[in-house]
This record gives C-alpha cells, structure tokens and sequence, in this order.
C-alpha cells in the first residue's frame, strides 16, 4: 500500500532531476555570455545555489535510505541541455533564456511547495527546513529575473541597433 512517505520520497527523487536540469540549463548559458556579465554573475551565484539545494536533496534521501535516480536525472539533464542549445541559435538568445529562465525559476518553485506541503504534512519536519532554504534560494532568483527583464531587454535593444542582431544575442 502506497503511502504518504511514498509519495514524499518520490517527490523529492524527481526535484533533484529538476535540479539537475537546472544546472545543464544554467552551464551553457554563462559559458556563451559575452555582454551580459551582470546575468552570468548571478547564474554562476545560483549554479552555487543549485549544487547546494542538489547537495541538501541527497542528504534528505539519505535520511530515508534511498538515493536520487539516475535516470531521471540524466533524462532531465539531456533536456535541459537540449533547451539551452536551442537558444544558442536563436537571434535574440539572450531574451528567450531570460523568459525560459524565469519561467524554469517558477516551475521549481512551485515544486519546492509541494514537496514542503508534503514534508509538513506527513510529519517530516526536519526535511523541511532544507526545502525551505532552497524554496527561498529559488525565489530570490526569480525576483531578480523579473528585476532584471527590462535591464536585459535594454540591453540587448541596444546592441541590437549598434552591433545588428548576430552580435547582441549574447
């Protein structure tokens, strides 16, 4: 009979999958930022986060014998990886990672709620504390996506019209 740790558990096995898709998302795209070192700065900050949230995901799966799963973790990180190489060829480059970016940053944090909901529900407590501090880690990083938007659109705007497209996208 399934329970309520079941489903915990396997809850947290895929939000370290998404965690790691994260990090394929996030490594090309700071390796191909050229005139957006205030972006790549704040995503070499949250790939430390990220490492840390996958670091703190492990420990709460040791706490209930079990590991992450390594297919789904290289399944994601295939797609995210396949994500970020279909922006690198795209004009605008810089944009659309702006928009997938924020978008992904959502997607984990609603995940991150889920699973404390789960923690606080079915009495796991101390996990979620962990989950909390990767909750707010995520926010702050779609605060400063939603911040940054209209700086990064500017941006690019502005090489645009000076560099012509090719040039501007990163």
């Amino acid at each position: 009979m399934a329970t309520l740790q079941d489903l915990f558990v396997t809850g947290l096995v895929n939000l370290h999958a998404v965690e790691k898709q994260a990090l394929a998302i996030i490594g090309p795209q700071i390796a191909r930022l050229e005139h957006y070192p205030e972006v790549a700065d704040r995503l070499r900050l949250h790939r430390d986060e990220t490492d840390a949230q996958i670091a703190r995901l492990d420990e709460i799966l040791t706490g209930f014998d079990t590991s992450a799963s390594f297919l789904k973790d290289t399944a994601l990180s295939m797609s995210g990886g396949m994500a970020a190489l279909g922006h690198s060829v795209a004009g605008d480059e810089i944009l659309k990672n702006s928009f997938a970016n924020y978008a992904f940053e959502h997607f984990e944090i609603a995940s991150y709620k889920s699973i404390i909901t789960l923690a606080g529900d079915g009495g796991f407590a101390s996990a979620a504390t962990s989950l909390q501090q990767s909750l707010r880690e995520e926010e702050s990083m779609a605060q400063w996506l939603d911040d940054a938007l209209p700086r990064i659109t500017r941006q690019y705007a502005a090489l645009y019209v000076e560099e012509g497209a090719f040039n501007a996208k990163v």
